[in-house]
């Protein structure tokens, strides 16, 4: 599906590729070797493609487009590799993190790199908007990362409160691309906070499909990774099944999750399946999918139109 996504874009995503790597260039050999050691791992593109799609959408891809995709995935990037460090993550896309070949000192550092390079090429073209629009969604995916730790700490998320959190840390980034496409392609401001609100919605159903997977069998063994559980993260699934339990079975489910045993796992994902806790969660998820589809009915049909709306499907439907 996501060739089939991408065929309205695909040259200028092949285009993109030599004026990403151009950005991430230096003249310190060690950087130099780190940003190049990314780029060759990048991911599926959702970001510039939800960039160039938006545009597409609202009016014509032009070099602006590079611009805004450029440095929204400048900006994603330093997020990761930060991420990692906090984390003390030493696996991102199945490749060693930055900080696992290259310590956490060399990785925050290289991030506050990357950073700096996506705030100066948002300068150096005159992107001002641009540079609000980006800066608003690192801002609240800051907010929304130190907001899940404090709750999570006190295991006292909502489901208004989850939504808050994924909304910020994962949604505004993505709503943030779809906006920055607009605003390239000169789109009036209702397009521009039409396709935002496309992109919110769509970042939402990201995020839930993402808490999803911890629930699904994966490996070799098929059991599910439990990685949010591990981690004693309160997703969607999880807050509604506490939500329809009693305080005994809420305090007993709270004290597996607490204790880290990777042997609670598989009783915690079972609780979560009995009680509906998968069911809502995908529930919502589409619900979020719907949305996202219907704020682009006002568009007119293009083929960059048709994308965005296959992509929706796809961000549901994804096995990873």
């Amino acid at each position: 599906m996501l060739n089939q996504i991408k065929e309205p874009i695909s040259n200028h995503l092949n285009d993109f590729e030599p004026f990403f790597r151009k950005n991430m260039g230096s003249d310190i050999k060690l950087l130099d070797l780190i940003t190049n050691y990314i780029v060759r791992r990048k991911g599926k593109q959702l970001r510039p493609m939800l960039v160039f799609l938006s545009a597409g959408a609202c009016g014509q891809i032009n070099q602006s487009t590079y611009v805004a995709a450029g440095m929204i995935e400048l900006l994603h990037t330093a997020t990761l590799v930060h991420d990692d460090v906090v984390d003390e993550a030493y696996e991102r896309r199945g490749f060693f993190s930055i900080n696992a070949l290259w310590r956490s000192k060399v990785a925050v550092l290289v991030g506050d790199f990357i950073l700096s390079r996506g705030l100066l090429v948002a300068i150096e073209n005159g992107q001002v908007e641009m540079l609000r629009v980006i800066s608003s969604a690192v801002k609240e995916m800051s907010e929304g990362e130190l907001l899940q730790i404090e709750r999570s700490r006190k295991m006292n998320i909502d489901e208004e409160t989850y939504y808050d959190i994924i909304g910020k840390k994962t949604a505004s980034l993505i709503a943030s691309c779809c906006a920055n496409g607009a605003i390239s392609a000169n789109a009036t401001k209702d397009m521009v906070d039409r396709i935002y609100q496309f992109g919110k919605y769509l970042g939402m159903a990201f995020q839930i499909r993402d808490d999803l997977f911890d629930y699904q069998p994966s490996g070799l063994i098929g059991k599910p990774t439990g990685n949010d559980i591990k981690e004693h993260k309160l997703t969607l699934p999880l807050i509604y099944a506490l939500s329809q339990s009693d305080t005994h079975e809420r305090r007993r489910i709270i004290r597996l999750i607490n204790s880290g045993k990777k042997a609670n796992i598989a009783e915690i994902v079972d609780f979560a399946k009995d009680k509906g806790g998968i069911d809502y969660a995908s529930k919502k998820m589409f619900e979020f999918r719907d949305n996202a589809k219907q704020t682009l009915e006002i568009f007119p049909d293009s083929e960059y139109k048709k994308s965005l709306l296959l992509l929706a499907d796809y961000m549901v439907s994804r096995e990873k």
